[in-house]
């Protein structure tokens, strides 16, 4: 009984240690139902070290924070407890109930992945308004509004919207990026470059306030009625100063994330007057003139003119079209060529657009182009105009005369007999005039010889290559380097195709070196220290100068995720990495 007894517990120790050598790997969420006004916190937990976490797709949210990367290892009664966890921020997106799919990462050579989370986000939450709270501040101090030109245009009618971020002096904003673009449903629309934030001051709310444009565009409304504009929605980090001082004196600023909308707005739409609307209007709005030329007024029979039909003037001229030209019949008029030249301004579309006409008289004679009429509506008298050019006269000098209806019908009744060929097949050669280039025979050539030689020299170049393949194979060091060198490229390409996102780049930049490290000095993730770092490039014959350049890298990586990053910025930081890794790699023992 004793024996078993023993035995008993011996197995219960087994298996109480395999159950902890066991791996975890899970997702935990600070909640599973928020507003839509609120945040959510996901953390991805595990018990041992690994490489190569790939996050879920967090398409229903927009992450204002993270991944935030903590590690917690220490021993307790002589038990190791690890932990490492990536942590991130969420704002939902709309309401509705939303699942963050699996998250994975590789451990000891396997693939872990966390199971689902569903998450239901209502509608927005009252949250109390603490006069002391950062978020509530910022809310209160920033504010981002649409001007618009006109709230009631007629069809076709330019208006104007101007995007103004207005900040109060008490606090400071850094743009993150868009959350929401507005689309301009039932609106031809032009955006007008920004080309630099100025910042300027102004009054909202008659408080003086610091502001900048951050978007023009120009719209013409496409359908009579009320219109909704989108609002336009912003991401920021707004730093709010709080109650505290630093040891220096200084006030201790805290970054706060904020979304703020502009609102929607209502356009309303008029149609145009029916009262004295021409026939022959086809949608012109604005102020035109009408221009008919032709580039000859003499020529030849078989000779080719040009005739120009052009409306010039300020007004939807991208939106209607123009009126034909009709010549007589006698003449040969091609398809006409559409030109435009036509900017775009916060005043609307000014320029000239036209249809020019390629005409090929055929007889001698005097051919009328008549007048051409073009009506638009004038938005600022509120009544419909006409134009009409002049009748232009082309004088054929030159060429033969018209043929009479009578003289063609005589000739058609002439018939005339037709001759066969009998040579059908005159076409088809049935000689040929083949000669021979070459009279010296295949067999015994120098080909031949190379041919039968060829594979006998094949065979020595075959065992030298399944000699080295063979060693290579062996050299299970070296393959573990070869394999995170090729690792580190891989992530290098990746980060190089995220160039202007930030968040995918600089995670693709930071896998990079992680893996480079591992094949170079033989660290692992738990030791992945800028300390260790520096201490194990200097010990392998590293430049100091190459060294402090790799570590401010990764410096870099670390801050760029809580700051704005520019285009330009990723792209010295990607630069500077391929430099600094090549340098590492000429000089390390």
């Amino acid at each position: 009984m004793k024996l078993i007894k023993n035995i008993s517990i011996l197995i219960l120790l087994l298996v109480s240690s395999l159950s902890m050598a066991q791996v975890k790997f899970e997702a935990k969420v600070s909640k599973k139902k928020l507003g839509v006004n609120e945040r959510l916190r996901i953390d991805f937990e595990m018990n041992k070290d690994g490489d190569n976490f790939v996050p879920p797709d967090f398409k229903d949210f927009q992450v204002v924070g993270g991944p935030n990367t903590s590690v917690s290892n220490f021993w307790s009664n002589g038990k190791r407890s690890y932990t490492k966890t990536y942590s991130y921020f969420l704002a939902p997106k709309k309401q509705g109930s939303f699942t963050i799919k699996q998250a994975q990462i590789e451990i000891d050579g396997q693939v872990y992945k966390t199971f689902p989370v569903t998450i239901k986000v209502t509608k927005a939450i009252d949250k109390p308004k603490n006069p002391n709270d950062p978020v509530y501040i910022a809310s209160k101090n920033i504010h981002l509004v649409a001007e618009v030109s006109k709230s009631n245009p007629y069809l076709n009618e330019a208006i104007t919207v101007i995007y103004k971020l207005y900040v109060a002096p008490t606090v400071a904003a850094n743009i993150v990026g868009d959350k929401q673009t507005p689309q301009y449903k039932d609106f031809w629309n032009q955006n007008i470059e920004v080309k630099a934030f100025r910042p300027e001051n102004g009054k909202y709310n008659d408080e003086d306030y610091r502001y900048v444009i951050l978007k023009k565009v120009v719209l013409y409304p496409q359908k009579t009625g009320k219109l909704k504009l989108e609002p336009y929605v912003l991401d920021l980090n707004v730093e709010v100063p709080t109650s505290r001082y630093d040891i220096f004196g200084n006030r201790i600023v805290r970054k706060v994330p904020q979304s703020i909308t502009s609102g929607s707005r209502t356009i309303n739409v008029k149609p145009l007057p029916e009262q004295g609307k021409p026939a022959d209007f086809n949608g012109a709005v604005g102020n035109f003139t009408l221009n008919v030329s032709s580039t000859k007024m003499s020529l030849d029979a078989g000779e080719s003119l040009q005739a120009k039909v052009e409306v010039s003037g300020k007004g939807n001229l991208k939106l209607f079209e123009l009126p034909k030209l009709s010549v007589p019949s006698s003449l040969e008029v091609y398809e006409p060529e559409h030109a435009e030249n036509v900017r775009t301004n916060l005043g609307g579309m000014q320029g000239r657009i036209s249809d020019i006409y390629t005409i090929v008289p055929q007889y001698k004679g005097k051919y009328p182009i008549p007048e051409v009429s073009f009506s638009y509506f004038d938005v600022n008298s509120k009544t419909y105009k006409r134009l009409t050019s002049n009748e232009i006269i082309i004088d054929v000098v030159n060429g033969p005369s018209s043929v009479t209806t009578s003289e063609s019908s005589t000739d058609n009744s002439i018939k005339q007999t037709v001759t066969t060929n009998s040579n059908t097949f005159a076409f088809i050669k049935t000689n040929s005039d083949w000669v021979a280039t070459n009279k010296k025979p295949f067999f015994k050539s120098n080909l031949f010889w190379s041919l039968l030689l060829l594979p006998l020299l094949l065979i020595p170049i075959a065992i030298l290559l399944r000699n080295t393949r063979e060693k290579r194979n062996a050299d299970v060091v070296g393959n573990k380097r070869r394999k995170a060198d090729r690792l580190a490229k891989k992530y290098l390409s990746e980060a190089k195709k995220a160039l202007g996102q930030k968040e995918a780049f600089y995670i693709a930049l930071e896998k990079a070196f992680h893996n480079y490290l591992k094949a170079k000095l033989h660290i692992e993730t738990s030791d992945f220290n800028k300390e260790k770092i520096q201490d194990l490039l200097l010990e392998r014959n590293v430049e100091q100068s190459v060294v402090s350049e790799f570590i401010s890298i990764l410096e870099n990586c670390e801050l760029a995720r809580y700051t704005p990053i520019t285009q330009v910025t990723m792209q010295n930081d990607y630069d500077k990495s391929v430099k600094t890794i090549g340098a590492i790699d000429k000089q390390i023992r």
